[in-house]
This record gives C-alpha cells, structure tokens and sequence, in this order.
C-alpha cells in the first residue's frame, strides 16, 4: 500500500507595509502659482501691468495712441541698450562706461564725417569700430588684469567724459556738434536708425522694432546655443566653467562688445534723430541701464537672468518717465520712482535667491 503525499500550498504572507514617506520642504513640490512667481520674468511683468494701470487711471492722456507711441519709443531707447548690458550682467560683470560710450559713438561718426566732408557712413562704420574697441579695452583689461569691472569701467567712463568734451571743443569750438542734416547719405542713415513709421494713423519709431527684435535674438542666443550656456557658466563661476572648457576669456571680452555695440547703434539714433550731439550728456544714463536689467531679473552677482526681463523693465522705465510728464506731475519724481522700482526688485531678487536655495 503506497502512501500519497500531497503538497500543501505554499502560504505566503505579504510583507508589512513600511512606514509612510515623509515629505518635507526638499520634496515637496511648490505650487504652480508659486513656482511662477519664482521667475523673475513674471515678477516684472507683473510690475509693468501695475505701472501701466496705475497711469492709466491717474494720466487719463496716457490712454492716446500717440502716447503710447511715445511711451514704447522712450522705453526702446532705454531697452535697446539694457539688453547688452544684462547680457553683461548675468556674465557677472558691470559697464559703467555704457552711458558716456553712447555720446563718444554719436560725436565720432558726426565729426569724422563733417571736418572730413565725407559720406555720413563713413562716419558710422568709424563709430562702430571705435564703440567695439572699447569694449574690447573693457573685457581684455577685466580678464587680463582681475581687477573688478565696476573699477575698470569707472575709469573708462571718467576717460570718455573727458574725452568727449574736450575733443568737441578743440574740434568745433563748441560743446555740441555742427548739423549733419545735409550731408551725403543722411536721409539713408536716418531711415535706418531714427526713421518712423505709421500704424492706424499713430506715428512708432523704428527704435521700438530695433528693440523687440533685439529681444528675441538675445532670448534665442541665451536658452538655445553655447555661447548662451557660455555666458551663464562665466557668470556662475568662472574658474568651474573653464575647468569644463569654457573659453572665458572670449565670452568675457565678446560680452563688453556687445556693450559697444547697443552704445554704437543707440548713439546712431541719438545723431540722426536731432542732427547734432551735445558732447557732456549720457552720465548717468550707464545706472537707468542697469537698473533697468536689475529690475528685469539680473541677479547682481551674475549666472542669472534672462533678455525678456529687461524688455518689460525699460518698459516700465518708460511708463514712469512719460506717465509723470502726462500726469502733469514735477518731473524730478522720476529719480523717486525709479529708487522705489530698483529697490523693489532687489527685494524680489533676493526672495527668489532664497526660494531657490531653501531647504
């Protein structure tokens, strides 16, 4: 008699569940709202929408066309000049020279051409070339030397400045240079830099398509190619991104000219759209750059930041400065505002910082 051996089943038991997962602050994920805010782009934009109601309610000519026109026209001079410099910036260096640098470009290509009675754009491929010499000068004395920008550019400044009035004197006897209305290739250059053109019976400056377009190349060269990830490695840490074969000495220098160059073309459209340069204006104008790309998001310490911040602080720059005047408020209350928006913007700089870095 054999004996049959069943198997009983196997009876597993399933394993105790762990103890739940904790989160905290380093898992969580922040909320939408709050991860939008974060970016600086919204922040300012965000200003600028408020800017523009506040005058729109207490400026009621504001909500003309033409004032409008005149409003982006003011904010493009501003802008077109502050997209370079936040470039700079987020390089992690300064241009206090960017200012002076828009009146030296202006008087060299008038006077070259006018004491020389030659063709006005002789007079502006010298400015261009002069304007990118100077940056250059910048970025090599920076890179060679290790001597802080702000340094190097105070120097360059008060060496323009000088520069400007006493050259202008010595050459024209005057503080301001002779009319260039009528000289050979005028009306082309002017079409060029300082021409206008008419939409729905509102007259824009071609200033203020120079500025968009400027934008949206500088937002494709920042987020899209190397030179972008390039220009954030440097201004994060520059000795790390040459560990990894970043040419930082390039990036640096190639930075400063582009200074030069939106010196070089806001200088053009100063010439041509008042035919003569007075040689000691520009100081000052180096800090509304500045604080225009600050507001917009430049992080003071460089390796942050973007070109469409700046966009909408030159715009707000440009509300304030035209929305006083249409208030009919005493103009002097623009250097008030404009210490309230970079303040601000420092405080919301330093918010996101610390968001970012919070554990």
């Amino acid at each position: 008699m054999s004996t049959a051996q069943h198997a009983e089943p196997a009876v597993t038991t399933p394993p105790a569940p762990g103890p739940a997962k904790e989160t905290d602050g380093r898992t969580r994920q922040r909320p939408l709202v709050v991860r939008l805010l974060a970016r600086p782009e919204v922040g300012v934009f965000l200003g600028a929408v408020a800017v523009f109601v506040f005058f729109l309610i207490v400026a009621p000519p504001v909500r003309d066309g033409s004032s409008m026109a005149n409003v982006l026209y003011q904010s493009s001079t501003i802008g077109i000049m502050a997209l370079p410099v936040a470039l700079l910036m987020i390089g992690g260096e300064f241009d206090l020279s960017s200012g002076v640098a828009v009146i030296t470009s202006a008087l060299t290509a008038s006077m070259l051409a006018y004491q020389l009675s030659m063709n006005i754009w002789v007079g502006v491929i010298a400015a261009l070339v002069v304007s990118l010499a100077v940056g250059f000068l910048n970025g090599w004395l920076v890179v060679r030397t290790g001597l802080p920008s702000f340094l190097i550019t105070l120097g360059t400044f008060l060496i323009l400045q000088g520069v400007n009035l006493a050259i202008t004197k010595l050459v024209t006897g005057n503080v301001a240079t002779d009319d260039i209305s009528n000289m050979d290739g005028f009306g082309q250059a002017k079409s060029l830099f300082s021409s206008s053109f008419d939409i729905g019976g509102v007259d824009v400056k071609v200033t203020v398509v120079w500025w968009l377009g400027f934008a949206v190349l500088a937002t494709w060269v920042l987020l899209r190619t190397r030179y972008g990830n390039w220009v954030f490695a440097v201004g994060g840490n520059k000795d790390s991104a040459r560990a990894v074969g970043v040419p930082v000495t390039f990036t640096k220098i190639s930075l400063f000219m582009l200074v030069g160059f939106g010196a070089w073309f806001v200088g053009m459209h100063q010439l041509f759209a008042f035919n003569t340069v007075q040689s000691g204006e520009g100081v000052g104008q180096e800090l509304i750059y500045i604080s225009a790309a600050v507001i917009g998001g430049c992080l003071l310490t460089g390796g942050a930041g973007s070109a469409i911040g700046p966009v909408f602080g030159a715009f707000m720059f440009g509300m304030v400065q035209q929305g006083i005047v249409y208030a009919g408020w005493n103009p002097d209350w623009f250097k008030a505002f404009l210490g309230v928006m970079l303040l601000g913007a420092v405080m919301i700089n330093l918010w996101i910082q610390r968001s970012a870095t919070r554990r």
